[in-house]
């Protein structure tokens, strides 16, 4: 009972972007993406896909979480040149880092286009706050994307910005990708001290990224938001960006506007995501090198899991009508007729091309969290990145016994705890702060 519990609460937490719609809307969303993943099945030449696994473990086709089933894998080298060359430098390494982005572009995450508008930063609003005893400038942000080419669709980047008041010197700031929910809707974790109080006491401003205010979170808007401004409201091509490549844009154009604020080190920005906006931090740290520090939560199948790693959510997943719209039309192909061992790239790959930067992988309890974003697949991830900061003479995870909860592996660039809730980042906060201290200058 107490399993099944875990799981209804993280598909709580995995739904609550549709909650927010009315029946009739939902409806109309689910209709519209199946129809357009039914497209892509036909652009494909694919007639059916392998069912995914269940989150329920009752169910007859419940999701493996035992250990012991583990079916044995092999990963796709990640220092070994498509000439067959080992890398031993870091000349080598990133002649290897393009081939593994090309590899992403193609197969999983879709092409950055070549002709995405330019954005206009406005301020909406500017007001001044106190937040627990710190004062604070807020500012509302609206970034309007040029749609000269196509009138029909607009696209508005929103993003709150939160910078200490009282301060001469430009100061860091935490990008975090955010959800667009009522007051109360969904509330974090009660903490002792609020994780905003604890940024601003370190003279940190954060910034509030809302994701689908320019590409939607499901299928029936990839006609629309920046994908369909860009594609002039035709369907995708297969190697076309998904959402979680179009998040990670809006991020680098927030990082724009930092780079041109006056009380912004655009230096010491860090990106931060939970569940699906994870999969999109870890996008925006693999396609950005501008972006200093990233703060990964539970980001699983299809962001920083390996996904050949028969645990918890699988590709079949990713590639359903609920969730195919984050990749390229390419990567529907891996739930059939391919599989994942035909994949040329996993998660250790996307979490190498970050390398060297500092990355702070985090995860719930999997008693609490449950086992579906599978933590122990994203300790491997992280493990097997490692030799990629190895190149730059830096340490990656410093072991690979996976840790007990509450146990911070925190000696490398790369680092990984499992904390005592659920599905969130909330208890890692004060780790990631401390973690991070070192690297913003």
């Amino acid at each position: 009972m107490k399993q099944l519990f875990v799981i209804i609460v993280f598909f709580g937490c995995v739904n609550q972007s549709m909650a927010q719609f009315s029946q009739e809307e939902r409806d109309s969303i689910y209709r519209l993406s199946a129809q357009d993943h039914q497209l892509m099945l036909k652009e494909l030449g694919i007639a059916s896909l392998r069912p995914g696994p269940s989150g329920n473990p009752n169910d007859p086709n419940a999701a493996n979480c035992d250990e012991s089933k583990v079916v044995d894998y092999s990963l796709p080298e990640l220092l070994v040149l498509k000439d067959g060359s080992k890398v031993t430098s870091v000349s080598e390494w990133e002649k290897r880092r393009q081939e593994i982005k090309e590899d992403f572009n193609a197969e999983v995450y879709g092409r950055f286009p070549k002709n995405i508008p330019a954005v206009n930063w406005k301020v909406v609003s500017r007001k001044y706050s106190v937040i627990g005893e710190y004062p604070v400038q807020v500012e509302k942000l609206l970034g309007v994307v040029d749609n000269s080419s196509y009138p029909e669709i607009e696209v508005k980047i929103e993003m709150t910005l939160t910078l200490p008041k009282n301060t001469d010197k430009k100061v860091p700031v935490i990008l975090k990708f955010d959800w667009n929910f009522p007051a109360g809707f969904f509330p974090e974790p009660k903490q002792e001290t609020p994780w905003q109080e604890q940024l601003l006491a370190q003279n940190w401003g954060y910034a509030s990224l809302i994701p689908t205010s320019y590409q939607a979170d499901n299928g029936a808007g990839l006609r629309q938001g920046i994908i369909g401004l860009v594609n002039k409201g035709e369907p995708r091509k297969l190697d076309d960006w998904g959402a979680l490549k179009a998040w990670a844009w809006g991020a680098g154009r927030a990082l724009d506007y930092f780079e041109n604020h006056p009380k912004i080190n655009a230096e010491n920005v860090a990106i931060e995501g939970l569940s699906r906006y994870g999969k999109a931090a870890m996008v925006t740290m693999a396609y950005d090198d501008r972006f200093a520090v990233g703060f990964i939560g539970s980001a699983g199948a299809g962001g920083t899991k390996i996904l050949r790693r028969n645990f918890g959510e699988q590709v079949e997943n990713l590639v359903s009508t609920s969730q195919y719209h984050w990749f390229a039309p390419n990567f529907i192909k891996y739930g059939g007729p391919l599989e994942t061992k035909d994949l040329p790239v996993d998660a250790h790959h996307l979490i190498a091309l970050a390398a060297p930067r500092p990355v702070f992988i985090s995860s719930g309890d999997p008693k609490v969290e449950g086992n579906w974003i599978d933590a122990k697949g994203m300790f491997l991830a992280g493990v097997y990145a490692s030799p990629a900061y190895e190149i730059y003479d830096e340490k990656g995870l410093s072991t690979t016994e996976f840790p007990q909860v509450g146990e911070f592996l925190s000696e490398g660039k790369l680092v990984f705890r499992i904390h005592e809730g659920g599905h969130t980042v909330v208890p890692n906060w004060p780790y990631f702060i401390e973690f991070a201290k070192p690297y913003f200058k």
